[in-house]
């Protein structure tokens, strides 16, 4: 315990080093003319749990939001072995070819017992990361539930201010609980394998109903036949829900990662879902969804971490998680009392 303590100390000092070698108007300069290592460097800085860097995180958060860029948030989902990183790198890859600026925003699940992240989607995809149009971010998902990041959506933020024009959200990648990215993007995207038993999910109500399309990637090879079965098998499924609210039909598309087919059709049904979201008036009534979500997350952050940091409560709190471990207080009941107290 003491190593692991003494480990993250030291991971700390190196980041709060690197966040205090630049100011916040060096930092929004950098970001605001596409600079890749500013970039990163800010998003280090609003991940940051460090009390005296909130000020800071804060003041380039409110100076990003004076750049309007119109990019295009996609939130790419599926369970773990799916094919979430390669298919983001292949298709990463097509968007930079046509001269698209592409951001990816990797989420990596958090151990529990450790707290570490292996944060390994740079090495997964190797010919993104040099490619000079496209910014790759891994991050920890830390205790944050639904599949992102606890600081995604200010991720967001930094990387439109910086230019790119379509960023990528690959969530950690947990199943039916995955749906908190959902209410951070504009176009929700579901990987799914054929001969796996994901046919079954189709007809269950959760992240498959919040999705605008469903790939059946690795449509390649011996698995071209079981994938063109799953495609049925999920396009009857998809009519057992009701329309969605913006009028969008999703479809399933097949796709080979390795062997980049079907990624034109991804595309031109992107463009599609866009130009119709832009007309109907969808497009901009989600993004002020989008905008009333994050200030109640913030608002809740807020809440909890001015709660357990209440100078006033420290001892109080204390006490109960003790009478709660003894089976001497209900875990409801004691809640109730310390909010009042916090309230008073």
């Amino acid at each position: 315990m003491a190593i692991e303590k003494n480990r993250a100390s030291q991971i700390q000092n190196i980041k709060s080093k690197r966040i205090e070698k630049v100011s916040v108007d060096e930092l929004f300069d950098g970001i605001s003319k596409g600079q890749y290592p500013e970039l990163a460097k800010g998003i280090t800085l609003i991940e940051s749990t460090r009390p005296e860097d909130f000020e800071m995180a804060n003041l380039l958060l409110t100076k990003c939001l004076s750049i309007q860029n119109s990019s295009l948030r996609i939130g790419i989902t599926g369970v773990p072995g799916v094919g979430k990183s390669t298919f983001i790198e292949s298709f990463g890859s097509y968007l930079t070819k046509m001269g698209k600026k592409v951001a990816v925003l990797a989420v990596d699940p958090t151990s529990s017992i450790s707290k570490g992240s292996i944060l390994g989607d740079k090495t997964r995809m190797e010919a993104l990361v040099k490619d000079p149009n496209a910014f790759v971010r891994p991050s920890p998902a830390g205790d944050s539930l639904g599949g992102v990041s606890r600081k995604t959506r200010e991720s967001i933020v930094l990387c439109e201010a910086a230019g790119f024009e379509i960023i990528l959200i690959e969530t950690v990648g947990v199943g039916q609980s995955e749906t908190l990215v959902h209410s951070m993007v504009d176009f929700f995207l579901l990987l799914k394998l054929a001969g796996a038993g994901d046919e079954l999910q189709g007809i269950k109500r959760g992240i498959i109903e919040m999705a605008d399309a469903i790939i059946i990637n690795k449509a390649d090879g011996d698995n071209v036949k079981k994938a063109k079965l799953a495609k049925t098998e999920f396009a009857r499924a998809l009519h057992l829900y009701p329309p969605k609210e913006n009028g969008w039909i999703p479809t399933v598309l097949m796709v080979s990662s390795i062997e980049s087919s079907g990624l034109n059709d991804v595309w031109s049904l992107l463009k599609k879902f866009f130009e119709e979201s832009e007309g109907n008036g969808h497009l901009s009534k989600n993004r002020f969804e989008q905008n009333r979500k994050w200030f109640e997350q913030n608002l809740e952050n807020e809440l909890k971490f001015r709660f357990f940091k209440n100078p006033h409560l420290q001892k109080d709190i204390a006490e109960t998680l003790l009478k709660i471990e003894k089976n001497e207080v209900s875990p409801f009941h004691s809640a109730k009392l310390l909010v009042k107290k916090f309230l008073k």
